[in-house]
């Protein structure tokens, strides 16, 4: 019976992540030019080494100094108008559209100064993760949605899907994730301007990496919700269904050892030690028949979660990735998220 489920489910995973068929199969690149704004770039000039022993460089004296890593200057232009909040990024990319952050903004009635931050999963569309915050802020916590690096409103012309978020290109990676955080981190100075004190962040998927690396760097969140959790980016990227693209493109040029290193500095288990230091409460959701971020990456993570007596509740619901997206799951997933920050935040 329970192996008929997981074939039910796997065969409903994959004709949710096919039914896109747009996927494009880039070359590899190091693409050091994306990492020429670093502040450790700057620090550590590359002085001889060839362009992956200087990113392996990097990765080192990034996780040494992350904290400068994920620095930033507040943004002086915060606007909102129609509920839809704008500022340009602290990080500045090529593209102008992608240097502009949107924040959809759903203000509970009652918020008794509490928020959280909303951070989709990778292409999500500009509408997906509305109900979501329509349903948080119904029980009295303002909700923020913020599009993420390349997605929706801040995707270049040129693309079709988030394709330079996460991708071929080693070091554009490293930047688009160190931008997710720095706008993420930015987005909490402006609740804090309108007044709001006990803050939190939900993040699935992708978004869920990017809210795990932004609350091992500030103290200001006092709630965290990790709607799928993994260990390493070049984990996810080389065995997950929906990223087999990516490592199509990369595979001859790079193994997975070897791209784990690369990208370990945007990776969480990288910064387990500084997320316990936070004392935050947090909640990890993972599912059961998982095609993109598989189970035992999942596990993992929890381990060295438990292994550090962070406070934290874990739920395992009986889905995939996509199909969490999907009546009846999205309704359990939903419960257990807006539960738990109703009660804790």
């Amino acid at each position: 019976m329970l192996k008929a489920y997981e074939r039910w489910i796997t065969g409903w995973e994959n004709q949710l992540c096919f039914r896109s068929n747009n996927r494009v199969v880039r070359p590899f690149e190091w693409g050091l030019d994306w990492s020429s704004a670093w502040p450790h770039a700057q620090r550590y000039p590359r002085n001889g080494h060839n362009e992956e022993q200087y990113l392996l460089h990097l990765n080192q004296k990034i996780m040494g100094q992350s904290d400068d890593f994920f620095a930033y200057d507040s943004p002086k232009d915060f606007r909102l108008e129609d509920n839809l909040l704008r500022f340009t990024s602290p990080v500045q990319t090529p593209y102008p559209e992608n240097n502009l952050v949107h924040g959809g903004w759903w203000p509970a009635k009652d918020h008794k100064k509490r928020a959280v931050i909303v951070l989709p999963h990778w292409n999500a569309s500009l509408g997906q993760h509305a109900g979501l915050c329509a349903g948080i802020a119904k029980f009295g916590i303002s909700a923020l949605r913020l599009s993420l690096p390349y997605h929706d409103y801040r995707m270049p012309a040129e693309l079709e899907r988030a394709d330079y978020a996460v991708s071929s290109n080693v070091a554009r990676t490293i930047d688009s994730t160190r931008q997710a955080v720095i706008d993420v981190r930015a987005a909490v100075d402006w609740l804090q301007q309108q007044g709001y004190e006990r803050i939190g962040i939900v993040g699935t998927s992708l978004g869920s990496c990017y809210a795990f690396l932004t609350c091992a760097h500030d103290s200001r969140f006092k709630v965290n919700v990790f709607n799928h959790c993994s260990t390493y980016v070049a984990d996810v990227v080389w065995t997950g269904l929906s990223t087999q693209h990516i490592k199509q493109g990369i595979a001859e040029d790079i193994d997975l050892d070897r791209l784990r290193e690369v990208w370990r500095a945007i990776s969480p288990m990288s910064y387990m030690d500084k997320f316990a230091a936070q004392k935050s409460k947090s909640k990890f959701i993972y599912t059961r028949y998982d095609t993109t971020f598989m189970p035992y990456l999942s596990e993992a993570v929890i381990d060295e979660i438990k292994r550090r007596k962070i406070h934290n509740e874990v739920v395992v619901l009986p889905c995939g990735h996509y199909t969490m997206g999907e009546t009846p799951f999205k309704f359990m997933d939903g419960y257990h998220i807006i539960s738990f920050l109703v009660r804790n935040l």
